[in-house]
């Protein structure tokens, strides 16, 4: 497995943002966690909520139980963690400079850069998809008199019963 795909494993989706955990990052760049949150620390002014953000109870147990971060002994774990944005990571080789930092930082935007691709080409197949739905309920619609008559009941039975004229004598 190359520097990438193993970068790749690294980023995760939350709040709707691709993610790295200050956990993972301080283990690619070869120091302490506790440095590498000191550092963000004295110079917080360089991340902003959408470069970083801490996670909330529910994120971390839903991240925990999703992808399995057995690496972690979370009885160690004080406090939650902090993810980082690909502009967080990337201001981050400004705070943390060594070599091998740098050199991971490459590989992390190649890695965010290859991932962006891949979803953007992704999106004409969701294209596609949405297509051959047209196409195929316009098939049932014209060849199969069955599911078409299933259909027919069905939206018979969500719409609203029409109301009748009460027989009898009542009170109204």
């Amino acid at each position: 497995m190359d520097k990438k795909t193993i970068i790749q494993e690294l980023i995760y989706e939350i709040r709707g943002q691709k993610v790295m955990l200050d956990r993972d990052l301080a283990e690619l760049y070869g120091v302490e966690l506790r440095t590498l949150n000191q550092a963000v620390k004295r110079n917080n002014i360089r991340f902003p909520v959408d470069f970083m953000f801490r996670l909330t109870q529910n994120e971390w147990d839903i991240l925990r139980s999703h992808f399995v971060i057995a690496k972690l002994n979370v009885s160690k774990i004080r406090f939650l963690p902090y993810v980082f944005t690909e502009q967080g990571v990337a201001m981050l080789s400004s705070v943390i400079n060594s070599e091998r930092a740098i050199e991971v930082n490459i590989n992390i935007m190649r890695a965010f850069v290859k991932l962006r691709g891949y979803f953007l080409s992704q999106s004409g197949t969701n294209e596609q998809i949405a297509e051959l739905r047209k196409l195929l309920m316009l098939y049932i619609e014209k060849n199969d008199k069955r599911v078409n008559d299933i259909i027919i009941a069905l939206n018979n039975l969500i719409e609203k019963p029409k109301e009748t004229k009460r027989i009898g004598f009542g009170v109204n």
